[in-house]
């Protein structure tokens, strides 16, 4: 009901022009719309998590959207210092993808280069060259794919009963009890592998083909520098997708993501992006130790001069987002609703 009622409000403010008159104010011209997105689909991993994947067709229409509509796409690093000059470009945008997924090299890159688009990637990088699948991943997602079954106890996996996997809490349990498993036996990252293998045959999944596909495995060296060379920023996210509230481990985390990167590129990476969103204001000071000059979180928002440098909000584009609710942020409108203005306040803007 909320989302409807929105959708209408949304297609109203459209309609009367709203969107419009906001998209070109001198309010909307000193401010960076930061855009999140995370991976596309190589298999079904939209359904799996549409929270973080979309499909190719999806992220085209996105693309139409911001090149019929004339909306700047600028590189991270020159769209943050035009934003600090007050130098912006009219309707500016950023693009950035997290983690740095093979479908990244496989799917979106093709699309950035048709359409002309730069874009930054906050890369992990402690599986780039590890032919193998992110391990708390990859069995979360065979469970998903299975949730019609049994699966039955395996203490040779840490399954201490059958689990039905129909609901997602008892998939929670099933995939809590895989990874306290691994964690218990210190298992490599390789015998970690293989205990997603054993999971596939019990689950009835062709593991060998979704190793094929490369379905949630990162990228790998050379694709990254092959990308880094055609004009792909790569920035930091971490080396093991983790935000350790520890100093010198939080710095190591940090220092090995940055050396990876840097070798690969041959360029100093100094923009970074908090995994999954995870901040703590501790975090600020040590990162700036580490000569980081800019940090994004999963909070939305458009960022301004008077944003704080590592504290920048972006907006996450998901599967469950509208065609009007994108192109509510790209004006403005929606984070401006979002932070309760009104249709009077939007029109007194719209007049700016």
């Amino acid at each position: 009901m909320r989302k409807r009622i929105r959708g209408s409000l949304l297609g109203a403010l459209k309609a009367s022009g709203i969107f419009d008159s906001v998209g070109g104010s001198r309010w909307r011209q000193r401010r960076l719309l930061i855009l999140c997105y995370h991976s596309l689909a190589l298999d079904e991993e939209n359904l799996w998590r549409p929270a973080n994947f979309l499909t190719p067709i999806r992220l085209r229409e996105r693309f139409e959207i911001l090149k019929q509509n004339g909306y700047s796409v600028l590189p991270l690093g020159e769209a943050l210092e035009r934003l600090r000059r007050n130098d912006l470009a009219p309707r500016s945008v950023v693009l950035t993808f997290d983690d740095g997924t093979y479908d990244f090299y496989k799917l979106t890159y093709p699309l950035l280069r048709e359409y002309g688009l730069p874009a930054t990637v906050y890369q992990t990088t402690y599986y780039c060259d590890r032919q193998m699948p992110v391990y708390s991943l990859i069995c979360s997602y065979m469970l998903w794919k299975r949730r019609e079954i049994v699966l039955r106890a395996a203490p040779s996996i840490g399954i201490v009963s059958d689990i039905s996997l129909g609901a997602p809490e008892a998939r929670q349990t099933a995939i809590s009890q895989i990874i306290a498993f691994a964690e218990r036996k210190k298992l490599s990252t390789e015998q970690k592998n293989e205990v997603a293998a054993e999971l596939a045959q019990r689950l009835d999944v062709d593991y060998q083909e979704l190793l094929r596909k490369r379905v949630l495995q990162l990228m790998t060296s050379g694709e990254i520098a092959e990308l880094a060379d055609a004009g792909i920023g790569f920035e930091l996210h971490t080396h093991r997708h983790r935000m350790p509230r520890d100093q010198e481990l939080f710095a190591r985390e940090i220092q090995d993501n940055r050396n990876a990167i840097e070798s690969i590129t041959k360029i100093r990476p100094t923009h970074f992006c908090y995994p999954s969103g995870d901040y703590d204001l501790m975090f600020l000071p040590w990162l700036a130790e580490q000569g980081v000059i800019s940090a994004t979180t999963c909070d939305p928002g458009l960022a301004s001069v008077q944003s704080r440098p590592l504290l920048l909000p972006r907006f996450i584009d998901t599967t469950g987002r509208t065609a009007l609710e994108f192109e509510s942020w790209l004006t403005g409108v929606g984070a401006l609703l979002s932070a309760g203005a009104s249709a009077t306040s939007l029109r007194n803007l719209s007049r700016s």
